[in-house]
């Protein structure tokens, strides 16, 4: 095949190589060749084209993410962590799925990141997902290194970045008594439980016992058992009440209408509605942890009391915020000596 005439093959005089004919008396461009002359996948570029038939290696990417969908691994990872994975598995599948995973260059994955800057978050999923790929790849023989390891991720632009702003006393008086039924129940979810929003739809009814909520955090997979505040209480003994029924252990807390579970993003939906309704946009969901972390901190807990309530594996966001309540503390008591 490789010393096959290529009589469709013509080169721009830019230097790039094209496959043409003519049909019907005018020229039609069938495909571009992108790789080396002279190479074997030169060659190979061009009989794909001229037949029509695109070659898939055994040892592609849709390989190699099927596989991985078949290992332990895969089946231990949260399913808030696999739905993130997937939205890049299937790019990887639409981009270079059919290609042989060795082929793949660190400058590639730069490459594919700074086409998706407009959103960064996923592309600074890819070198995290081609990793995970390819530690299985190198399992696997595939190939023998991993193209991912020390992959630089993308900076959000200043211009869009906006800080998580703590929810205002004013504003969470504003929530608890205008909020309607389910909004209020995410929202004390949120700052009793002080864990994540990812969190917030595992629990279960079998997860309250009338008094603490226990979770395992889908991030660290770490096992807590969180004493509730009274106002969570209250709220979770409401909610319990008003089904009418006693739930079952399995049942979610958080459902839909139809008593399903409810998924991260239609939680986050009813938030975004609530919010508005209230006039609260300034205050996302994710903030309430932060609100909770600044109760705590209010509260008199120690940074390490905090951490073993949240979970925090970092303690950054800890003194960021019950710092901040501190300051908001210190500067109440000292107004009421001022007076």
């Amino acid at each position: 095949m490789v010393n096959q005439r290529k009589k469709l093959l013509w080169r721009h005089p830019a230097g790039r190589w094209y496959v043409r004919k003519y049909v019907n008396g005018r020229m039609v461009y069938l495909g571009r060749i992108t790789a080396q002359e002279g190479s074997e996948e030169f060659d190979r570029q061009y009989w794909e084209i001229v037949s029509g038939k695109r070659f898939e290696a055994k040892t592609s990417w849709s390989a190699l993410i099927c596989a991985m969908k078949e290992t332990e691994k895969w089946a231990n990872l949260s399913s808030r962590y696999r739905k993130d994975l997937e939205k890049v598995f299937d790019y990887l599948e639409q981009k270079i799925g059919r290609l042989d995973v060795a082929r793949l260059t660190q400058a590639d994955i730069y490459d594919a990141m700074e086409k998706n800057r407009h959103r960064v978050r996923f592309a600074n999923y890819l070198p995290t997902a081609i990793s995970m790929l390819s530690k299985l790849a190198i399992r696997k023989r595939w190939r023998k290194d991993n193209p991912a390891i020390d992959v630089e991720p993308l900076k959000v632009p200043k211009t869009r970045q906006k800080p998580h702003l703590p929810w205002a006393d004013w504003a969470v008086d504003r929530m608890r008594d205008e909020g309607e039924e389910l909004p209020s129940l995410i929202f004390e979810i949120g700052v009793g439980s002080v864990q994540r929003p990812g969190d917030w739809v595992t629990f279960q009814w079998g997860d309250y016992d009338g008094e603490t909520l226990r979770v395992v955090q889908n991030k660290t997979g770490k096992l807590l058992l969180l004493p509730c505040t009274t106002s969570l209480k209250s709220t979770l003994d409401r909610a319990k009440l008003d089904l009418g029924f006693e739930p079952h252990p399995a049942r979610h807390i958080l459902t839909r209408k139809d008593g399903s579970a409810m998924d991260y993003h239609a939680m986050a939906r009813v938030m975004v509605r609530e919010r508005k309704r209230l006039g609260l946009m300034d205050f996302d969901q994710h903030a309430l942890r932060y609100r909770g972390v600044m109760e705590l901190a209010w509260a008199g807990c120690t940074d390490d009391e905090i951490a073993s309530y949240s979970g925090h594996t970092s303690k950054a966001m800890i003194i960021k915020y019950a710092g901040e309540a501190r300051r908001i503390m210190r500067a109440r008591q000292a107004a009421a000596k001022r007076k």
